[in-house]
């Protein structure tokens, strides 16, 4: 079982920066991939960016290629998602989750534990 808390949300100016961080239980941690997605109001949960167990691989979104940059540490059981150059399109609801199977999974239905989300809100 894997308990993730998100963190690190608000409200941020267009070109601004927000961290998020998520800080999971368990011991294991270190052997999930991990992701987040976000959901705006009114549209599907979408990919935004996975790290593979190791660290070592990242897959990342084309809408935030070049702005946001994935990170964990597993010695402290979290992963973070540095996000600069933020739009107002990047308003949403951040979700951090954790897959126990896949390498670099896309699809909501590729993660077995989620967090509570994070709420991002962008100005213009």
């Amino acid at each position: 079982q894997v308990q993730l808390v998100e963190s690190g949300g608000g409200l941020v100016q267009a070109g601004g920066s927000l961290r998020l961080s998520c800080a999971a239980s368990g011991r294991i941690f270190s052997r999930y991939a991990m992701g987040w997605f976000r959901q705006a109001p009114g549209k599907e949960r979408e990919f935004v960016v996975t790290i593979n167990w190791s660290g070592g691989s990242t897959d990342y979104a084309d809408s935030v290629k070049g702005r946001f940059t994935i990170s964990r540490d597993d010695a402290k059981n979290t992963v973070s998602l540095q996000m600069n150059n933020l739009k107002p399109e990047d308003t949403a609801v951040y979700y951090c989750a954790a897959s126990r199977l896949y390498q670099l999974p896309r699809s909501p239905s590729q993660y077995d534990y989620w967090g509570q989300g994070t709420q991002v809100t962008v100005s213009s």
